[in-house]
């Protein structure tokens, strides 16, 4: 089985039509593409809705396979279940070494948590308000909203807003991570590497993305918050909690 960030691991991704937009699926597919390859991409709804009905060219476009499921009752999500039996198919066949998960709906985290159990990643994809259990229940989870269209003026753009210095050193649970980041990855003078930092920042937090907070990288959100120090050595960046002395003591 290929190892977490493999670009060669294979994945199957599975996208509930009821709680997505086909405006992201551009960048959620590019993004997918970091992560392995897509060997199977299938799209769950029931088809015969006009609502679902935007979501026709895009289909085409990227090679998605809809998966039709009638809403037999109202109120009832039959789209789920044949997602899940979906899903739970794929992972017994044995040829997936992680899932892609495509939905805001809660109903999903048993399925999340399911898969890990099988030693399979799980990554998440979702809006911001999706709730906590399912965001939790994967190895990774990345806010759609991050795949918005960009702007024309600024192709290299995060679409989410930048937030201001202000907002970001308000926000004491990132100031937090980093800082616990820091220090996890700090050698004796005080000084951190900028990927390791990185690292640590996602095994801790699954949900953690500069893009969050309307930055394309880790560097720019940490030069932002104006509160670190910031050196390049040749072609790696390190980092150090202004808090610190030179000697990395308090």
């Amino acid at each position: 089985m290929a190892h977490p960030g493999d670009p060669n691991q294979s994945l199957a991704v599975l996208i509930d039509a009821d709680n997505a937009h086909p405006a992201i699926v551009e960048g959620l597919l590019a993004e997918i593409a970091t992560l392995g390859i897509a060997s199977v991409k299938r799209i769950y709804g029931d088809w015969t809705t006009p609502q679902l009905g935007q979501w026709k060219q895009v289909l085409l476009e990227h090679s998605i396979q809809p998966i039709q499921q009638f809403r037999y009752t109202t109120g009832k999500n039959a789209t789920d279940s044949a997602m899940i039996i979906d899903a739970m198919d794929l992972l017994y066949a044995g040829h997936f070494a992680g899932f892609c998960l495509v939905s805001s709906d809660s109903d999903f985290t048993r399925l999340a948590a399911r898969i890990r159990e099988s030693g399979r990643r799980v990554y998440g994809f979702g809006e911001e308000k999706t709730p906590r259990p399912f965001v939790s229940a994967c190895d990774r989870f990345i806010y759609t909203e991050v795949f918005a269209k960009k702007t024309e003026d600024e192709p290299g753009a995060s679409p989410v807003a930048k937030r201001s210095t202000k907002s970001l050193r308000g926000d004491t649970r990132l100031l937090a991570l980093i800082r616990d980041g820091i220090q996890t990855a700090s050698d004796e003078t005080g000084w951190a590497q900028l990927g390791a930092v990185g690292n640590y920042l996602s095994r801790t937090a699954n949900d953690f993305d500069p893009r969050n907070y309307g930055y394309a990288k880790l560097s720019e959100l940490i030069a932002a918050i104006g509160l670190f120090d910031v050196e390049r050595r040749e072609n790696r960046i390190f980092i150090k909690d202004t808090r610190k002395k030179s000697n990395g003591v308090p």
